[in-house]
């Protein structure tokens, strides 16, 4: 099976969950920067989540480009990965509305391991149909950032019952580790 149809429903899916997100701030009513206030934890929640999306969407993007074809269960880890995607507006709108809570911090923080844990999969699942000397495995050798992002968010969980605040900046380590440019694909494909 041909790939496009896989790469155009993946982006169209991560663009309507980026679209919830932020239908989910709702307006102000005041009219002066007074009435901003409450949302600045809806926003901050909304903010590291887009750049959560936007970090899969680019991640996901490589992926696809180096692999040649799709197959039944690759269609199914990357279903796999849009669910657990999907839950992002929900935990984010909970996060931002309950000012970082225990609670919605923890739930965050599963989403974002299960995420994670997903992309993993389908990682290895087209390493699996594409081989062990593809392109894409190459790529992606010991994938040592991935690896990394798992243990502090298997970390930062028990830690939001401690305290969220340490679990969100764990949260924030994870995304800006991940948005220093991941080359290893692109240096692959243009060698």
């Amino acid at each position: 099976m041909v790939k496009g149809r896989l790469e155009a429903f993946s982006d169209g899916v991560i663009a309507i969950i980026i679209t919830i997100m932020v239908l989910e701030i709702k307006v102000p009513h005041g009219s002066n920067l007074a009435a901003l206030r409450p949302l600045i934890p809806i926003f901050i929640s909304y903010l590291l989540s887009f750049i959560y999306l936007g970090i899969y969407w680019n991640n996901h993007h490589h992926l696809l480009q180096a692999i040649r074809y799709v197959n039944g269960r690759i269609l199914w880890a990357n279903l796999h990965l849009l669910f657990w995607l999907s839950l992002i507006p929900f935990v984010t709108g909970w996060m931002g509305e309950n000012h970082f809570g225990t609670i919605p911090v923890v739930l965050y923080g599963t989403v974002l391991l299960f995420s994670a844990i997903a992309y993993f999969i389908l990682t290895r699942t087209l390493i699996s149909v594409h081989g062990t000397d593809s392109t894409l495995a190459i790529a992606v050798g010991r994938d040592f950032k991935g690896k990394i992002s798992l243990i502090f968010y298997a970390l930062a969980i028990p830690l939001a019952f401690l305290n969220s605040w340490l679990a969100c900046a764990l949260y924030i380590l994870v995304a800006v580790i991940w948005l220093i440019p991941d080359l290893r694909i692109e240096k692959t494909l243009t060698s």
